[in-house]
């Protein structure tokens, strides 16, 4: 009888803890969802021509791919499922509806080889992601190998943010057009970008952080659009001048770097 009631309570403690091992897997997923729902709410919004709000979900969608790694990897809960699914959710919020939103926004009007690059744009992402799927034995978590998707696609959410809901001149259509190939190409580039992922904000140097922090929040609340775009333009700009100051450091065969933002 005892044992009975003994194995009836370890039954019960293994069904709460199987529980509550679902639960946290189920968090991370939600964010990656809404990171999915982020992306195609900006498809849509593209198709109205809302341009500025379309810029906004990608930046929102970039906030829960920052979360659900994060929380994943604090929760103890990654898994194969969640870094696939949440691959396949960058492809939508990072690729296509960036893409979308140049063409939509200053390609259209332009012919075939500035539509090529909103298509460009698609291309070089999947690839980007899915080099990082089937490259993942060596990783050196303080760079990244190309630049990231979500930084690419905060490089268009900001351009269209700076350029505003005025009708483009075709000059800004055409630097818009080279643009969108740049940033393209350096996403399968093999240029090495810091990921920050090996930073202490924490406990290095507290006050020279807590003062930087303070002058961006400043200079984000006096002209947002234009610090937004440079953060981005300057971090994709890294990469090449990184290059030329140090030269090309040999890399392990393979080797990507640690998940874009998540």
């Amino acid at each position: 009888m005892i044992r009975r009631r003994a194995g009836g309570r370890r039954r019960r403690w293994q069904e709460l803890r199987d529980k509550r091992q679902r639960g946290i897997y189920l968090l991370p997923s939600l964010l990656t969802t809404g990171n999915l729902v982020c992306g195609f709410l900006a498809l849509l919004l593209t198709a109205n021509n809302r341009f500025t709000e379309a810029s906004l979900a990608i930046f929102v969608a970039m906030v829960m791919d920052l979360l659900d790694g994060r929380v994943a990897r604090l929760m103890k809960a990654t898994s194969q499922f969640g870094v696939e699914f949440d691959s396949l959710a960058d492809v939508v919020s990072f690729c296509v509806a960036p893409a979308f939103l140049l063409y939509a926004f200053a390609l259209r009007d332009l012919g075939r080889p500035a539509w090529f690059g909103a298509f460009l744009f698609v291309i070089c992402g999947a690839l980007r992601l899915a080099r990082f799927n089937v490259q993942t034995a060596t990783v050196d978590r303080r760079f990244f190998i190309g630049l990231s998707t979500p930084a690419a696609a905060g490089i268009v959410a900001s351009g269209v943010l700076l350029l505003g809901s005025e009708p483009l001149e075709r000059y800004e259509r055409v630097a818009v057009a080279i643009g969108s190939y740049l940033t393209a190409l350096l996403m399968v580039s093999t240029f090495r970008y810091w990921s920050f992922k090996e930073f202490d904000f924490a406990r290095r140097r507290p006050l020279q952080t807590l003062l930087v922090l303070v002058l961006g929040v400043m200079i984000v609340a006096v002209k947002p659009e234009l610090f937004l775009f440079l953060l981005f333009a300057g971090y994709a700009v890294s990469g090449p001048v990184r290059r030329l100051v140090l030269g090309r450091v040999a890399a392990p065969a393979g080797e990507l770097g640690p998940k874009e933002a998540s």
